[in-house]
């Protein structure tokens, strides 16, 4: 075995000359159902005028934005990174103590909303009348430095989306062969080299495909930018479609952000290297050793506690401030339980149409772009990123726009409601669960056609099983977000259908924090409850190795 062949730049094997009808009908149909909100942007685009356009864009502010979302788009990943990585070595392949627990509480900042814990950022390290201020009133210091531009959309932006690069290379770690680090190791290579040399390369379409959710979250994000007095696109997108009539001028600026979300897959495109993931060999997986940190345990526990305390302990801890607040001051206009409880299910409702949604969807968009590369089914693959790096409130109007105008009986549906979800987050489905199929070996494929079996059995059978970690992770991470989502929400969803991000936002508005804390400590049980059951699973790697057995022994 060769320790070096994770990284042979031979091109993908093909598991047949034409890919498979129905797999190219479905994901053309979701491609162009993906770039539907670009038609609206256009036809309003084109109303603006060539002159009118070209001073909207040149202005000394509209760059200023541009570098702006462009420089958040750069930083978040690379911040995030720097978490997630360690995390996931750390949660994945060392012998952590409560391990268990920490692979669950660093995945759960994903389910607080960015609203919630730029609130939380705010009440504790703002300039004045914060937490930290008020505890260092007594050494003289009446102010602290500001928390609001850069530095807080940054922070706010990381702390709150690492979680999808810390899923995508946790589910990368667990599918890496253990003979390739055995046979490093039997060169001589050092527990450092050969993290440098064979674990980190073959993480690299997790690295990719989660540091491209990351980014792309970032150039959307609404509440973060918003309450960091941040000026991002989402921003200047928002005021201009809130505080004018003019909504030509935002298209022209969403345009303009989707330009950026087009340079970003532009880039990631060229990164992406044509090189195998799997290995070559024809061995069954065997349970990974855990490493032993020896000295380094508390180091490691201080860095998981501190991740955790600011991405989760924090927002939690403020969230039951406001609640207590609440019962203890006797408030009779809070919301009641049965009133939550009916937010909650219209929530979980809501999002879990849209993770089954994207999660068929993606399928044969991930599988077209892996296993049958071609320049249409890169193009495919391209489009489902777009409708992720598009405002939620663009997407949610231009749905508005095809739905009073041409699809009067889907405006204001739940279906309608559903599809602006697939399109906002598809990409998350479509980003695992493709890594994940890059780690499965074709060949196994290849031998089951060999056997007689049809491409929809050699799917149903082969590929699918080996690519579960992907796929649950991959609607995980739709339902999460999903369920938070606040923009598409308001403007699409039916009348009296509120969720619980909806009562959250609009309660943080009238200054009702105690009802905001009572629908935000429901969405975070909700979000919590979720993440458990997918993660305290038998094992995702137990699963993926017993099926990889039987797979062989029958291809055998």
């Amino acid at each position: 075995m060769q320790v070096r062949v994770i990284t042979t730049q031979s091109p993908p094997v093909r598991t047949s000359h034409k890919p498979p009808l129905f797999l190219v009908f479905m994901a053309a149909l979701t491609a162009g159902a993906i770039a539907l909100p670009l038609t609206y942007l256009a036809i309003c685009t084109v109303a603006v005028g060539g002159e009118q356009l070209w001073n909207l864009v040149s202005r000394p502010r509209t760059l200023a934005v541009l570098l702006n979302s462009a420089g958040i788009a750069v930083a978040a990943p690379l911040f995030s990174a720097l978490i997630a990585v360690p995390l996931a070595f750390l949660t994945v392949r060392t012998d952590l103590p409560w391990r268990r627990f920490w692979l669950i509480a660093t995945t759960l900042p994903l389910a607080v909303p960015d609203y919630v814990g730029c609130f939380a950022l705010i009440a504790a390290f703002g300039p004045k009348g914060s937490l930290l201020q008020l505890l260092l009133e007594p050494l003289g210091i009446q102010e602290l430095p500001e928390i609001y531009g850069w530095f807080g959309a940054i922070l706010a932006i990381t702390l709150f989306t690492y979680p999808y690069l810390l899923l995508s290379v946790q589910a990368g770690l667990q599918r890496i062969d253990p003979a390739l680090e055995e046979a490093a190791r039997s060169l001589g290579y050092s527990q450092r080299s050969t993290f440098f040399r064979i674990i980190l390369p073959s993480l690299r379409p997790s690295l990719v495909a989660g540091g491209l959710l990351v980014a792309m979250y970032a150039l959307q994000d609404f509440s973060a930018t918003t309450l960091m007095r941040f000026d991002a696109f989402t921003r200047v997108i928002f005021l201009q479609y809130r505080y004018t009539f003019d909504r030509n001028q935002a298209a022209v600026l969403a345009l303009m952000l989707v330009g950026l979300v087009l340079l970003l897959l532009w880039l990631e495109y060229k990164v992406r290297s044509r090189a195998v993931y799997y290995s070559r060999g024809n061995t069954s997986c065997r349970p990974q050793t855990l490493m032993h940190l020896g000295v380094w345990k508390v180091p490691a526990l201080l860095f998981c506690l501190a991740v955790v305390s600011l991405g989760l302990v924090l927002p939690l801890g403020v969230t039951l401030f406001w609640l207590l607040r609440g019962l203890t001051s006797g408030l009779d206009e809070m919301v009641s339980l049965q009133e939550v409880m009916q937010l909650a299910w219209h929530s979980i409702w809501a999002a879990g149409l849209a993770a089954v949604v994207a999660t068929l969807c993606s399928l044969p968009v991930a599988i077209l772009a892996v296993r049958f590369p071609s320049r249409i089914t890169t193009a495919i693959e391209r489009c489902s990123y777009i409708g992720f790096g598009l405002p939620g409130i663009v997407v949610a109007l231009s749905l508005v726009f095809w739905g009073a105008n041409y699809l009067p009986w889907l405006y204001q549906t739940l279906p309608m409601l559903v599809f602006a979800y697939l399109v906002l987050f598809l990409p998350q489905s479509v980003g695992t669960v493709r890594s994940s199929l890059l780690q499965v070996n074709p060949q196994l494929e290849e031998s089951a056609r060999s056997l007689g079996r049809t491409p929809w059995q050699t799917l149903k059978e082969i590929t699918l099983p080996l690519m579960r970690p992907g796929v649950i992770s991959g609607a995980a991470l739709v339902f999460l977000t999903a369920i938070k989502e606040l923009p598409a929400t308001l403007l699409l969803a039916p009348i009296g259908f509120d969720t619980l991000s909806v009562h959250i936002w609009k309660s943080t508005e009238n200054v009702s924090y105690s009802d905001a804390a009572a629908g935000a400590l429901v969405m975070l049980l909700v979000s919590m409850s979720s993440m458990f059951l997918v993660l305290s699973q038998s094992s995702i790697k137990e699963l993926t190795t017993e099926t990889r057995r039987s797979i062989q022994r029958e291809v055998d």
